[in-house]
């Protein structure tokens, strides 16, 4: 490390997509060669500088002195470097110590480990010079080293700023709200919004949802010219023999100067539903000293209009709204976010028409909930969920909304927040007309009423007339095709939540009752959505009855597309012996056990198996003729093959892949395409003479192997536009059923 004041170089770390925001800040505080990087902003600077960017930043985590960097290709190069440099020239004598490391290289994959290492090389440094070695204290050290090690080098820091910058010091351990929000990405949250300008110019801020006061606090400070770090009583500085206390006190005392009197602070009003989340905000707010400013209240969002009358009537700036909503992850979820989102829609519309609105959340369906589409979005973390920074500029007067007419012929406007989704509300209007009408002509009470007739809105939505605890109720299941790559996730997530409010209006049914299953990708930040509740509901079909259960994935208990396969295995199963290989929920089973001899259900997961008995006795047909057998279907047929058991009708709907079998001689995953040859000559071992194979399977692009199975002695008739339901034509390509049976079998 330089001595030359000049040439101190820094790292400042931030939450991810906060990079800019912070290079920005750090420049405006005189810092230098600003080079934003992955989750924070290399920078140089005096001591000064690294003082001022201590006590003023709002968005930086930590601000770190880079004291050496050090070949790290293992861990002995990593101890000989580390102990190389001259800790007793850095550390004062009884200052306490503390390492962390993180990031990782070949020879050194435990982060423990590493900072273990440079421990010891640090404790035996000084024990060598000074015949003593420093404490460890990991909870508050005097002098707080950091490593991050990237490929062969290491990178050796000093931790000036002690614990997280997000530890203002207004906050008291143990009395806080659930998962609130930190005070580093709230003020990133602020002034990637703008809020130091609009403040400026008397703006006024709201946030109707606050929690624990977080945005408001710091739209106060940020407001006031208040330093951040002026709460804070313990620096990562204290231990280092290169701190000029003379220094440091100076730039506090014209920190505390330039604070701005009261009189020249905006108005900030901040409410939440809860009491005792307010209690906290209200103690925070005065821990901080910003509780004169800022007028708290008790009350749902949807009621801002009432608290904004005092600030409106004062000024009439451009003001901000801002909120970190309940998303479902950690806090409300199902039905209670429904309700969040109508009391945030409600306090947007009540903002005068120059204000501004951002709000932090994963779920883009938001955007579908408040009728707007956002100006601007920063991709950033909140803890450890993926999130979106939203802006949306002068939302009161923004919204957008489609007005239908229901199936019961209710007028609704709905808020939307893509213009296309006006075409859709007609598609799915006049298909589920014509399918409400074509299912009661066939007593169906569970159907599909669209099925992707638009390309922009590829989903599907099924109607379910049943009942839950004996009275009667209608649900709704929408279910988002994949999507393809070039299609912008965001604007395809909002097509979707346009789409689920749409159905929900269109068919009369609350959206409470309507369950969404968005596409799920891995790499989609939209994709992280919060487990549902159960949504239990009892349909019939052809007289037998299923509980379902729509919130469960992949099979709900009755998959429609199956309906006609179901009907055809209920025409081959009187007096037979019948077994399904893969029986999920075990409707097919239902459906032969009215007339067959015997049936056995095969399946992995036990609740399976528990939804399939339960079925059986909720229709009479439970008793010692129908086995329900937890193991994989494979080893079934040839533990059932080796005891020369045969049936008359198999069921096989196997998935598309599976796990290889423990200790078979291949450990490849099974595949649909590949190995269904093997899997349906396997079935054919336990198959009667006259015996029939029922093969189905719902994947595109698959091809039936037919000359390997007559190689195999099996002929395969397609019935597939045989039993493909009326309401599932436009999935034709996307389902395939056959009939399979011996060579020489009657057909």
């Amino acid at each position: 490390m330089s001595t030359n004041n000049d040439q101190l170089e820094y790292f400042a770390r931030c939450a991810s997509g906060f990079e800019q925001t912070l290079a920005q800040e750090l420049r405006a505080l005189g810092l230098r060669r600003v080079r934003p990087l992955k989750a924070g902003v290399a920078t140089f600077g005096t001591l000064l500088d690294g003082y001022r960017a201590c006590l003023w930043s709002r968005v930086a985590t930590r601000i770190q002195l880079v004291l050496a960097r050090v070949d790290a290709s293992d861990a002995d190069a990593l101890y000989h470097n580390v102990y190389d440099i001259s800790w007793e020239q850095l550390l004062l004598p009884g200052a306490t110590i503390a390492v962390d490391a993180h990031g990782e290289n070949q020879k050194l994959r435990n982060t423990r480990f590493t900072a273990l290492k440079v421990k010891d090389a640090l404790c035996d440094r000084l024990r060598d010079k000074r015949g003593t070695r420093p404490n460890v204290d990991a909870a508050d050290p005097d002098f707080s080293v950091n490593v991050a090690v990237h490929q062969q080098r290491a990178t050796i820091y000093l931790n000036l700023s002690g614990s997280s910058l997000h530890r203002r010091g207004y906050r008291e351990d143990g009395t806080q709200t659930q998962a609130p929000l930190k005070e580093t990405l709230a003020a990133g949250i602020l002034l990637a919004s703008g809020w130091t300008r609009l403040a400026q110019d008397g703006g006024a801020f709201a946030d109707p949802m606050c929690g624990s006061g977080t945005l408001a606090i710091e739209a106060a400070l940020i407001a006031a010219n208040v330093a951040p770090g002026l709460l804070r009583r313990r620096w990562g500085f204290e231990g280092w023999t290169g701190h000029d206390e003379g220094l440091w006190n100076g730039l506090v005392a014209s920190a505390r100067e330039q604070a701005l009197p009261p009189a020249g602070r905006p108005r900030i009003v901040a409410g939440d539903l809860d009491p005792a989340a307010i209690a906290i905000a209200k103690a925070n707010a005065e821990r901080a000293g910003v509780s004169g400013h800022i007028s708290f209240f008790v009350d749902d969002a949807a009621n801002l209009a009432r608290h904004l009358r005092g600030v409106t009537k004062q000024s009439s700036a451009p003001g901000l709204m801002a909120a970190n909503p309940p998303y479902g992850i950690r806090l409300s979820a199902g039905d209670k976010l429904t309700q969040v989102y109508e009391s945030l829609s409600a306090a947007v519309q009540a903002l005068p028409a120059n204000w501004q609105l951002t709000l932090i959340s994963p779920d883009a369906g938001i955007d579908s909930a408040l009728g707007l589409v956002p100006s601007s979005t920063l991709a950033c973390h909140n803890g450890p969920i993926e999130t979106w920074v939203r802006s949306y500029d002068s939302p009161s007067q923004s919204r957008q909304t489609v007005s239908v007419v229901s199936l019961a012929g209710v007028q609704r406007s709905v808020a939307v927040a893509e213009t296309g989704s006006q075409q859709f509300a007609s598609r799915l209007r006049k298909v589920a007309k014509e399918r409400t009408r074509w299912a009661k002509r066939e007593g169906l009470s569970a159907f599909r009423v669209y099925d992707a007739d638009l390309p922009e809105y590829a989903l599907s939505v099924e109607l379910y007339l049943g009942t839950h605890a004996g009275s009667k109720r209608s649900m709704a299941l929408v279910e988002e095709r994949r999507r393809p790559g070039s299609v912008d996730e965001q604007r395809a997530v909002r097509r979707f939540a346009d789409a689920v409010a749409l159905t929900s209006a269109v068919l009369d049914i609350p959206m409470a009752d309507v369950v969404a299953h968005p596409w799920r990708d891995a790499n989609a930040r939209s994709s992280r959505q919060p487990s549902q509740q159960p949504k239990p509901l009892t349909v019939c079909e052809d007289e037998l009855c299923f509980d379902i259960d729509l919130a469960a994935r992949p099979d709900t208990g009755l998959p429609l597309v199956q309906r006609g396969l179901r009907q055809l295995v209920a025409s081959l199963s009187d007096g037979s012996r019948v077994a399904n290989l893969f029986a999920t929920s075990g409707a097919a089973t239902v459906y032969a056990a009215k007339a067959a001899t015997s049936t056995v259900s095969i399946d992995v997961f036990e609740d399976r198996l528990e939804q399939i008995g339960q079925n059986m006795a909720a229709n009479g047909l439970a008793g010692t003729r129908h086995k329900l057998m937890r193991e994989d279907a494979r080893i079934w047929l040839s533990q059932e093959a080796a005891k020369h058991h045969a049936y008359d009708l198999v069921i096989c709907v196997p998935p598309a892949r599976m796990p290889a079998i423990k200790g078979s001689k291949t450990d490849k995953p099974w595949e649909l395409q590949r190995d269904h040859v093997d899997l349906l000559r396997a079935a054919s071992n336990v198959l009667s003479k006259q015996g029939q194979i029922v093969f189905a399977c719902n994947a595109n692009k698959f091809k039936l192997n037919e000359p390997a199975l007559r190689s195999a002695g099996l002929l395969a008739t397609d019935v597939s536009a045989r039993v493909l339901p009326h309401d599932f034509e436009r999935s034709a390509k996307d389902f395939c059923c056959y009939l399979i049976c011996h060579k020489g079998a009657k057909r």
